[in-house]
């Protein structure tokens, strides 16, 4: 029975999930302006009605008639003496463990396509903006998607002097308007000459304070409230985890809420962080600024200048079919055997993205997964190469733990942080993969630092997620305006507490500049527990075969986070190793 139940369960979940990303391959995918029919084909949800249809049709109350439904407290208790194929029969009964209406489920379904679809048209037109001057410090025509391309831009600056610098300022100013909701209407996805400084744009091309424009709306926050509101109409439906911050967190990533908190809450409290601070003071030759929550200075790539890094990519990737011409090549170098380079290669998709980029893996085993960059305007650039190597990562964890796995109903690794430790650990390697010599033993000490900084910032976006959505829970009827206003207190809150003993500098919002705090419904802390992950496995995966133990943790599959790390590496979940590693870094170079 639990065979025939998989069987076909795969069937169904697979081939929906194709249909789906088949029917938003216009809204997703770089081909061109998108038409009325293409956003109404995007909203098209096949999959909402699986569910209650099994139950309809008996074979759910089948199901639930032969296999226990488990809780994470029994998992914890009793998963350690539990087979390969007692969890899988577990983990095939968890779509069982509820039953919420179609509707509900396509109005969730419609709030994240909407809010995702807003993201991915946020572009700013760099070139159009305005110093006080007049002046244009950007090259014309380039255009960057908020918040990674901001960020990433921002970051690309570090070695550039007091241009670099005036520069940095600039998006710094360019994201709180965004945050804070102040940004002209006009801006957003057009070419408007605007001056962030003083938040005015010019209709003729002259210098700020031409003409003016209204704000935009609150839309940022609006498509917000929305997502929340669609997952608040699920909550009835689900009485053993009541609202879908229990369901993220205790069912999703089956972490308890305060378990993640306090991982988190160990890195940003850590005083090796302090201590890194001063240095990375000490190395700009000022004082810290909002905006160093994104140092580039111990980033792989640091040593070398963002238009070298172009060159080599635009020369090696003019498209993203250069790319997945190139995917043998880039998994031999990793380690893979030509054989299993090649294996994984076939089920593999490189797509122009319309967004940033993202991976999206299949379900059913036979299809492929899908990676998407931005490859557009003369080739890919340095920053859609990193992004692709991130992407990578996840290919190869998805196609791992779906076609080399033993029980379909394993499929995966435990939660999204999984997946992103692996995403984040084929990123580190990217200039590997772009012909530059493997890091030694100077270039670990500076990945210390770089895991320790950038695990530090996103924390703190991560606690500015959680926050926002305990105080939607607890203003459920909050319009878009009065959210503005509370996202904003609590990015500054957290700021306070966490940021400005390192940063001298008080009531900064930029954390809340993450576009997925809008689209992606509580996401962010996967990417503070990946980052924690990739640094706990990172030792094993140095240590052995890089590839031969990429293949065996992807292949433990979606056992809890505490069961998959014991067997990935020995040890239960902690920061502790990401801290060491930062301490002895620090001590050596002390």
């Amino acid at each position: 029975l639990a065979a025939r139940l998989e069987e076909s369960l795969e069937l169904v979940d697979g081939h929906l999930h194709e249909m789906h990303r088949e029917l938003s391959r216009r809204t997703d995918l770089d081909l061109g302006p998108l038409d009325p029919i293409d956003l109404m084909f995007q909203r098209v949800d096949l999959a909402a009605h699986v569910d209650e249809d099994l139950f309809r049709t008996r074979v759910a109350f089948h199901a639930l008639l032969h296999f226990p439904v488990h809780t994470l407290e029994e998992r914890l208790r009793e998963g350690g003496r539990w087979t390969r194929e007692e969890w899988a029969r577990s983990r095939m009964m968890d779509r069982f463990a509820e039953r919420v209406p179609p509707p509900v489920l396509q109005g969730v379904s419609l709030a994240l396509r909407t809010a995702d679809l807003y993201i991915s048209e946020y572009n700013i037109s760099m070139g159009h903006l305005l110093d006080k001057d007049g002046s244009r410090p950007f090259p014309e025509g380039l255009r960057l998607i908020s918040h990674w391309g901001l960020r990433d831009e921002l970051r690309s600056h570090y070695d550039k002097g007091p241009e670099g610098h005036r520069k940095q300022r600039l998006i710094r100013t360019v994201m709180e308007r965004i945050v804070r909701q102040e940004i002209p209407a006009a801006v957003r996805n057009a070419e408007v000459p605007w001056c962030p400084e003083t938040n005015e744009i010019s209709r003729n091309g002259g210098g700020p304070g031409a003409a003016g424009q209204g704000r935009e709306p609150d839309t940022r926050y609006a498509h917000l409230l929305s997502v929340f509101h669609a997952l608040r109409a699920v909550d009835p439906y689900t009485p053993t985890a009541p609202t879908f911050i229990h369901r993220r967190f205790e069912q999703g990533r089956e972490i308890h809420e305060d378990e993640a908190e306090r991982l988190i809450r160990s890195v940003l409290e850590a005083p090796e962080v302090d201590r890194l601070a001063r240095r990375i003071e000490a190395r700009l030759g000022r004082p810290l600024e909002p905006f160093d929550v994104w140092y580039s200075g111990y980033m792989p790539r640091a040593a070398r200048s963002e238009e070298e890094l172009d060159r080599v990519v635009r020369e090696r990737f003019p498209t993203a079919e250069a790319f997945q011409r190139a995917l043998p090549e880039l998994l031999r170098t990793l380690g893979f055997a030509r054989e299993r380079a090649a294996w994984l290669a076939e089920r593999i998709v490189v797509d122009a993205s319309r967004g940033a980029g993202h991976a999206l893996g299949a379900v059913r085993r036979g299809d492929r997964s899908h990676l998407r960059t931005r490859a557009s305007g003369g080739g890919m650039s340095y920053k859609s190469f990193d992004t692709a190597a991130h992407e990578l990562g996840h290919c190869v964890e998805q196609v791992f733990s779906l076609d080399a796995i033993d029980h379909w109903s394993l499929s995966g690794v435990p939660n999204t942080a999984f997946t992103e430790a692996f995403a984040f650990t084929f990123q580190d390697r990217g200039l590997e993969l772009l012909g530059y010599p493997p890091a030694g033993e100077e270039e670990r000490r500076r990945d210390a630092f770089e895991a320790l900084w950038s695990t530090f910032e996103i924390s703190g976006v991560a606690l500015v997620d959680m926050r926002v959505w305990r105080w939607m829970y607890a203003n459920p009827e909050a319009s878009p305006a009065t959210l503005r206003d509370a996202t904003v207190r609590i990015a500054r809150d957290v700021w306070n507490e966490f940021f400005a003993p390192r940063f001298g500098t008080r009531d900064c919002e930029i954390l809340a500049i993450y576009s997925h705090l809008i689209e992606s419904a509580l996401y962010t802390p996967d990417y503070a527990l990946g980052r924690i992950i990739a640094f706990q496995i990172a030792p094993r995966l140095r240590s052995g075969d890089f590839a031969s133990e990429v293949e065996r943790m992807t292949r433990l599959g979606r056992l809890t986070p505490e069961a998959w790390m014991r067997e990935a590496t020995g040890t239960g979940l902690s920061a502790e190793p990401l801290l060491e590693e930062a301490r002895a870094a620090l001590q050596h170079e002390d």
